[in-house]
C-alpha cells in the first residue's frame, strides 16, 4: 500500500457550490460552471485573481471541444498556474480532490477551484469508441442499463438479491431528494418500496427506479492549505484524509467475475490509510448510477460480507437519522445525474453535511464521510475506475 499523503491534514476544503438540477435546460456546461464559480466567490469573498489552480471534469456536452479547460479559464476570468482535466467518469470529482491536494503540497498552486459541470440532457456530444461500437451496439445491448441488468443477473446466480432491500434504498434516497432544494423538481416526490417493485423493468431484472436520469447542472469546491483556511476564518473546514483509486481492475483477465470490482482493493486500502474500519464511517456517499452498484460497494468496501448487502440494507437505518446515512441529498438516483459532473453531486453533499449546512436533512454528529466514484462501464467486466475518498471535519 502506498503512503497516505493526506495524513497530515494540511489541505482543506473551504467552500462548496451547487446549482439546481434541470432537464433540457437549454444551458451549456460553461453556463453551469460559471454559476458554480460565482457561488464559490460569493461564499468566500475571493475574486478570480485569487485562484491559481483549476481542476475540471470532461463534460459529455463539451466532449468535442479539445480546449474545454482553456476556454473555461477565460469564462472564469482566472489565470491558473496549475490546470487539470480528469476523465475517469464518476471518479473524476473525488480524483480531483486528491490531485488538487497533491498539487498544493507540491507548491504548484495554493487555491484550487474544482468545478464539475455538464448539460447532456440539452446536448450530448459524446462518441464512445473502442469496444462499445464493436461489441455492445451490434448486439442491441441498451447501454449501461443493459450492462447492469446482466450484472444483476450474475449477482443473483451467486447470491440472494432481495429486491425489497433495493426498494428501501430507493425510497430512502428519494426522501433525501424531497428535502433537497437543488434536486430535479419532478423527483422531489416521495416513493415507497411498492412503487419501486411496481416500476417497469428496463433490462430485466433492472427496473426504472434502479436507474439514474440524465440532467444538467454543476457543482464545485474550493481547496487550499489548512493554514490559508485558518487565515480566511473558515469555521469548519473539511479535510481529505485518505484516498485510493484504481482503473482497469482485472483488465488482464479475459473472463473475469463481473461482480468483482476495484472497490475490493481501494475500499479497504483507503480505510487502512485513514486508520479506520468501515464501522467508523459516519456517512456513506457512494456513486449511485444504479442501486445494485451501491449494494456491491457496501459488500466490497467492508460494511458487510459478500452476498450480505441485501440483509444489511434491510437491517440498517440508512436515512439521515440512521446509523449509516447513505446519499442524504437523494444521490444521483433521486436528485438527478448531471452527466459527468455526477461524481461531484454526492461529494458536494458530503461536504455540506460535514460543514453542518444540510438543513432539514442534517446528520447528527457528522464528523466524517466516505465518498466514492465509479467510471465507465467496460465490455464483459465491471466498471473501469473505482475511487474512495474519506473526509473529516
Amino acid at each position: 500500500m502506498k503512503d497516505n499523503f493526506l495524513k497530515d491534514k494540511d489541505v482543506a476544503i473551504v467552500a462548496y457550490a451547487e446549482t439546481r438540477l434541470e432537464r433540457r435546460s437549454g444551458k451549456s456546461a460553461f453556463d453551469f460552471a460559471c454559476a458554480v464559480a460565482s457561488e464559490l466567490f460569493d461564499k468566500t469573498a475571493l475574486a478570480p485573481k485569487d485562484i491559481d489552480g483549476l481542476a475540471l471534469i470532461g463534460p459529455l456536452s463539451e466532449a468535442g471541444n479539445p480546449f474545454w479547460s482553456n476556454f473555461a479559464t477565460d469564462y472564469f476570468g482566472i489565470t491558473p498556474r496549475w490546470l487539470q482535466t480528469t476523465d475517469i467518469g464518476g471518479c473524476s470529482a473525488t480524483g480531483n480532490v486528491a490531485r488538487a491536494a497533491a498539487a498544493i503540497q507540491a507548491g504548484m498552486c495554493e487555491m484550487v477551484m474544482m468545478v464539475g459541470a455538464d448539460a447532456p440532457s440539452t446536448i450530448n456530444r459524446a462518441h464512445y469508441g473502442g469496444y462499445r461500437g464493436e461489441f455492445w451496439e451490434p448486439t442491441g445491448l441498451p447501454g449501461p442499463p443493459g450492462m447492469f441488468g446482466l450484472l444483476m443477473n450474475r449477482y443473483m446466480a451467486q447470491y440472494d438479491l432481495k429486491f425489497e432491500a433495493l426498494g428501501k434504498l430507493a425510497a430512502t434516497q428519494r426522501a433525501g431528494a424531497v428535502l433537497n432544494p437543488n434536486a430535479y423538481d419532478k423527483n422531489r416526490v416521495p416513493i415507497t418500496v411498492d412503487d419501486y417493485l411496481r416500476s417497469r423493468q428496463v433490462a430485466s431484472p433492472l427496473r426504472l427506479l434502479d436507474s439514474v436520469m440524465y440532467c444538467d447542472g454543476g457543482n464545485g469546491l474550493l481547496i487550499t492549505t489548512t493554514e490559508r483556511a485558518k487565515t480566511m476564518g473558515v469555521n469548519r473546514p473539511v479535510h481529505p484524509i485518505a484516498y485510493s483509486e484504481i482503473t482497469n481492475f482485472n483488465g488482464r483477465d479475459m473472463t473475469p467475475d463481473i461482480t468483482e470490482t476495484g472497490f475490493s482493493m481501494v475500499g479497504p486500502e483507503a480505510l487502512a490509510k485513514a486508520g479506520m474500519t468501515a464501522a467508523d464511517i459516519r456517512m456513506f456517499h457512494p456513486y449511485d448510477d444504479f442501486l445494485i452498484a451501491e449494494l456491491l460497494q457496501l459488500e466490497q468496501i467492508g460494511f458487510c460480507g459478500r452476498g450480505e448487502g441485501s440483509q444489511f440494507l434491510l437491517d440498517t437505518d440508512v436515512s439521515f437519522k440512521g446509523r449509516l446515512p447513505i446519499n442524504t441529498g437523494g444521490g444521483q438516483i433521486s436528485a438527478g445525474q448531471p452527466g459527468l459532473a455526477g461524481g461531484g453531486l454526492n461529494l458536494t453533499e458530503a461536504v455540506r453535511q460535514l460543514m453542518g449546512e444540510a438543513g432539514e436533512r442534517q446528520v447528527a454528529d457528522a464528523g466524517n464521510a466516505m465518498v466514492t466514484g465509479i467510471g465507465v462501464i467496460p465490455y464483459a467486466r465491471n466498471w473501469g475506475s473505482s475511487s474512495v475518498l474519506i473526509l473529516e471535519a
